[in-house]
């Protein structure tokens, strides 16, 4: 079975529960703080894709991490930096007793502002890396696709959520608990059909990863800490900067229309495993100190 089949209920329902957590005062957010906005999304948008940007110009000269930096694998890096943001965002910012607020408000304008900046970057990569083994970008396609499976479910979750705040209530309390599980589900699903692959290049992908997990995370905080955020807005960003869509970029890598590739996928499901750990670790820091 194709992974298609699975990752596309999986980001439309995640992006259903975005809008079901937004609120019309959540947009007032942007006017009365716009500090930690424009912090977050500065990192999410700019900094992050710079950032792998420059570990992979950086380690394709490292043996080790060399073999792995294929273009298709180079493609799978740079969509997973490319698309910021999801609704497990939102429940980590909880977990960490983080700016939930914040870290929706965040969460929908960087989904609103992927839509342009993703294809933009992503066109850019592929035309540096990609015509060697003839891989394009269809702009447009991943324009329409990107408003059905993002905008929509969110515009309709926002919708039911002023209209309907009870139902909306009720649903996001079901879906919050599932979009973990779901996840992991599609990991799994996509490790058992790619275990060869995966396991081959997880070593030096599985580092990679890991360090631009840290370096992100370390970016957040220390933008935070740089421009005086309070202690909440400083965890929110945190975990906003260093946690990306994995479910949107999985979706993108597989899609027949857009790459139509699983391979280009495999960094986005190392990506995800390696962000869950790291992000449960900060969590468990939290804790100890509150």
């Amino acid at each position: 079975m194709s992974t298609i089949f699975i990752v596309l209920p999986i980001l439309t329902i995640l992006m259903f529960d975005l809008g079901l957590a937004l609120q019309p005062n959540d947009f007032k957010l942007i006017a009365q703080r716009p500090k930690p906005i424009i912090i977050g999304l500065i990192g999410q948008i700019i900094l992050l894709p710079l950032i792998a940007w420059g570990l992979i110009s950086l380690f394709i000269h490292i043996p080790f991490f060399a073999h792995s930096l294929t273009p298709l694998f180079i493609i799978g890096i740079m969509l997973v930096a490319c698309s910021p943001g999801g609704s497990s965002s939102n429940v980590f910012s909880m977990l960490a007793k983080g700016d939930v607020a914040l870290s929706v408000t965040l969460t929908a304008c960087s989904s609103i502002i992927t839509l342009f900046s993703l294809p933009l970057i992503m066109a850019w990569v592929t035309s540096h890396v990609g015509e060697t083994m003839n891989i394009h970008l269809p702009i447009g396609k991943l324009l329409v696709q990107n408003i059905v499976l993002m905008v929509v479910p969110i515009s309709i979750g926002f919708v039911l959520n002023i209209y309907r705040p009870h139902w909306a209530a009720r649903l996001h309390s079901i879906l919050k608990r599932i979009a973990m599980p779901a996840l992991v589900l599609l990991v799994t699903i996509f490790f058992i059909q790619h275990r060869q692959t995966i396991v081959a290049e997880f070593g030096s992908l599985g580092l990679m990863m890991t360090i631009l997990i840290l370096l992100t995370t370390a970016c957040g905080a220390l933008l935070a800490w740089l421009f005086g955020m309070t202690i909440k807005e400083r965890r929110t960003l945190v975990i906003e900067i260093g946690m990306q869509n994995a479910a949107q970029a999985i979706t993108i890598a597989c899609s027949p229309l857009i790459f139509n590739n699983e391979i280009i996928a495999v960094p986005a499901i190392i990506y995800a495993l390696m962000m869950n750990l790291i992000l449960l670790a900060f969590v468990g820091l939290t804790k100890l100190h509150p």
